[in-house]
């Protein structure tokens, strides 16, 4: 006998799912966000080369989600940008198309991309908001990954338009957290400043940080996100993207993140700042007034207590954390 339409399982693939994002839904969903009707299947690099159309469709054939949360993509930090701008192009507009159309084709009824507050124009007011993404170019130093996120909103709005599909994305600010990438060269500036404080206390050296401390960001724990990531796999029925983000109160300057990690480690060294090496964006404020509309009461984890379970997380797990 066949299950009604509504009642069968959901079962969820989440690509990039051993990722600093992926991760947190996982804990989430194990420490009790998970329902009883969800199936969650969490995919790696190991499990299917994204990049290959046959390997993407074959692990959508195994697995037959009926929702995707899709994560996976080529990141990194400032400086990796800047060197390999065709690459994060090429790798990422790869990787959704296969991902999107293997969702299409297996019959999926929701998808959830991940983008990147990076893709709002880099000459724009501020706060920006989910109207403003396709307004002018952005950033000259990462415009590879930052024209290949926004293909995906190009896409989603034509599977909808062209087929029906409840294919949507959320644009999170900067992302931090346990499982993190604390490579200092090519990671994020959260966690390249964990791994630099780690080692200046092992050393007894000064901690040096690239710029001059003054670009500001909304940083969002990956906790927080994954709850969010939850409720718009489940709630959100918009194709137009969402922006998660803590306010624009929120916002710290990359000195005022440098002190929190220093005293989040209890860090005694001098901390210097080496102004020959770039800024990138001064600022990308993003506004969260939609998210506030849906979520009016939701719970941002403090910064500050964010950044010290993220450093103790870092600390314990050193060896064999990504760096």
């Amino acid at each position: 006998m066949t299950e009604a339409a509504g009642t069968r399982p959901k079962r969820v693939l989440v690509t990039g799912g051993t990722g600093l994002v992926g991760r947190a839904i996982e804990k989430v969903v194990a420490d009790g966000e998970g329902r009883l009707d969800e199936e969650w299947i969490f995919v790696s690099s190991k499990d299917a080369d994204l990049t290959s159309a046959a390997e993407t469709k074959a692990l959508f054939e195994k697995h037959k989600p009926t929702h995707v949360i899709h994560l996976a993509a080529m990141v990194g930090g400032l400086f990796k940008n800047i060197r390999y701008n065709l690459d994060f192009w090429r790798r990422n507009i790869h990787i959704n198309d296969n991902v999107l159309h293997s969702a299409y084709e297996c019959g999926a009824q929701k998808v959830v991309s991940c983008l990147s507050t990076c893709i709002f124009p880099d000459k724009t007011t501020y706060p920006i908001d989910e109207t403003m993404i396709h307004n002018g170019p952005p950033h000259s130093s990462n415009f590879g990954y930052s024209y290949a996120k926004r293909m995906i909103d190009v896409q989603n709005r034509a599977y909808a338009e062209q087929h029906g599909c409840r294919f949507t994305a959320v644009i999170p600010t900067n992302v931090f957290g346990p499982h993190d990438n604390f490579n200092i060269e090519d990671g994020h500036v959260l966690p390249g400043l964990i791994h630099k404080v780690y080692l200046a206390k092992q050393t007894g050296s000064a901690l040096t940080v690239w710029g001059t401390g003054k670009p500001r960001r909304q940083f969002i724990y990956s906790l927080d996100l994954a709850r969010l990531f939850l409720w718009v796999l489940r709630e959100y029925d918009e194709v137009e993207p969402i922006i998660l983000s803590v306010g624009e109160e929120d916002e710290v300057s990359i000195k005022e993140a440098a002190e929190t990690i220093v005293e989040a480690m209890d860090f005694r060294g001098e901390l210097v700042f080496d102004v020959t090496k770039s800024d990138g964006q001064f600022k990308k404020t993003a506004s969260n007034g939609k998210l506030r509309h849906y979520l009016p009461g939701f719970q941002f984890t403090p910064f500050a207590q964010a950044v010290k379970e993220t450093c103790d997380w870092f600390t314990a797990n050193y060896a064999s954390a990504r760096k």
